[in-house]
């Protein structure tokens, strides 16, 4: 008879298999043999962050901890599992610990700049990054990550250096992705904007060659969904859920994530970040109803506008909670009885714009937040942008264009469809007027004013977006009109958004 494999690596062979339940279920027997093994107690954290049980998977992670003393390794994994459950003030502890241990891991340092970056310390991370530079010159993501942290100056800049690192020739596609964007991002900052055009079209074109991705199928989708959707909820179905967290929606790039931080920084809410719990609470349900058959996609929208709303609803707030709404029932449990009621959290993914039908008849307390910024502005703020993930659509102007288009219609149709159930933000307006458009945001979520939401730069809460840096500061303006620095080279995806009927300035 063979022997039987090592826990770990049975443990370690159901994890990359994405069975996250049985090798739960082997990391806990293992533990019922060594209880305080940090490797099996990170495992398991592993495991219950991988299930969405964020509050036990940081108990597992702080058993681990609490054994892991003179293991840089270790504690460098327990430092990524805390920053993907969004706990980065625990993530930078652990990193610390690690780099006590071992001062010159560039991995290390670069995974400790990250969080710094999340938690504001821009100025910190600005040494961790050039740190990990000068240990790994190889390391082409520490460039751009770099180059985002603040604005660039004719006296203090990195052009030079990128550029030699380009003309020496790079063989990684990702790795001459990485410096494409850092050099369009230090080109603008420096005013420069046909040469920061040209790499960003050029860095585009290259993450654009290695995606598959059809624009039409997203096209179509928009199609498919007013067809499932073509009127406004009846009304609330028996069993709804009372709770009513506030979705705000729209494209990414639009000053979603500003919203969130002036929502974030009232002391009844509390933001959960960009979650992807609604999505999957409705393939789940999808699928129930067609008895876990196979489902096209055209097929799961169909058979979404006949799932059990109700169950929806609260199967959506079961993995909020546990995914990232945590630190609202934590508040609301520290505020006591009374304050338990009154504390809500925030839901900022950006393609939630594609359920709002949906999520109104989930959750009829829902709030929906459409943050939206002038059409050029926005497609240009979403092409200059590498994604870590997601957004297919964003490497290529035609298919950003066809893809916006999609995007407006829909939008247009919820509005037409529930009219005064979303409320409409336009970034330039709440620039223009920070205050008038805070209380008027405000009073649509049912929140009283408070001076925080005005200072919300002040906010000490970690944000994990592309905007972390500039969240960091007072509104401003000057991100405005920059798409205009480049009119000639949009001029095509002008055109064609103008041909649909949109304006490229509204």
């Amino acid at each position: 008879m063979a022997a039987a494999p090592e826990p770990n690596v049975e443990v370690t062979r159901l994890m990359r298999a994405g069975d996250w339940r049985a090798a739960l279920r082997c990391t806990d027997d293992a533990l019922r043999l060594a209880a305080n093994n940090p490797v099996f107690l990170l495992n398991r954290a592993q495991c219950l962050l991988a299930l969405g049980e964020l509050s036990k998977a940081i108990e597992a992670a702080d058993g681990a901890q609490r054994h892991a003393s003179g293991n840089a390794a270790l504690l460098d994994a327990l430092g990524t599992l805390y920053s993907r459950a969004n706990d980065q003030r625990r993530a930078l502890a652990a990193y610390d610990a690690a780099l006590a241990l071992a001062p010159a891991n560039p991995q290390v340092i670069f995974n400790r700049a990250a969080v710094r970056r999340f938690l504001g310390q821009l100025g910190e991370a600005e040494v961790d990054y050039d740190r990990v530079i000068a240990l790994n010159p190889r390391d082409y993501e520490a460039y751009r990550n770099r180059s985002e942290l603040r604005t660039q100056t004719a006296e203090r800049n990195h052009v030079a250096e990128l550029e030699r690192l380009v003309a020496a020739g790079i063989a990684d596609w990702r790795a001459e992705l990485q410096l494409r964007y850092a050099l369009a991002k230090e080109y603008e900052d420096l005013h420069e904007y046909d040469k920061s055009f040209r790499q960003l079209q050029r860095g585009a074109r290259l993450r654009r060659d290695h995606l598959r991705y059809d624009v039409a199928n997203d096209v179509a989708t928009v199609d498919w969904i007013i067809e499932a959707f073509p009127a406004a909820p009846a009304g609330p179905t028996p069993g709804t859920c009372a709770d009513a967290p506030i979705f705000i929606v729209g494209l990414p790039r639009s000053g979603s994530t500003l919203v969130d931080r002036i929502l974030g920084s009232h002391s009844q809410v509390r933001s959960a970040g960009e979650l992807n719990c609604f999505a999957l609470a409705l393939v789940d349900a999808a699928r129930r109803d067609s008895g876990n058959a196979p489902l096209s996609r055209r097929e799961l929208v169909a058979r979404s506008a006949r799932v059990d709303f109700a169950a929806l609803g609260r199967d959506y707030l079961e993995r909020a909670r546990a995914a990232g709404a945590a630190g609202a029932s934590a508040a609301a449990q520290a505020a006591g009885p009374q304050g338990a009621a009154r504390v809500r959290f925030t839901d900022k993914m950006p393609l939630n714009y594609l359920y709002c039908g949906l999520i109104l008849r989930a959750l009829p307390n829902a709030k929906i937040v459409h943050v939206s910024r002038s059409p050029m502005a926005s497609c240009y703020a979403i092409y200059k942008t590498l994604f870590e993930d997601g957004y297919p659509f964003s490497y290529d102007l035609a298919e950003l264009g066809q893809y916006y288009v999609g995007y407006r219609r829909l939008m247009a149709h919820w509005s037409a469809s529930m009219p005064g159930a979303i409320y409409p933000l336009r970034y330039e307006d709440l620039v223009a007027d920070q205050i008038g458009q805070t209380r008027a945001l405000l009073q649509f979520c049912g929140l009283p004013w408070e001076e925080a939401c005005a200072q919300f730069h002040q906010n000490p809460a970690p944000t994990t977006t592309a905007s972390a840096a500039q969240v960091r500061r007072p509104i401003y303006d000057s991100s405005l009109a920059q798409w205009r620095h480049y009119e000639q080279q949009l001029a095509p995806l002008s055109s064609q958004l103008s041909a649909a009927g949109i304006r490229a300035q509204e």
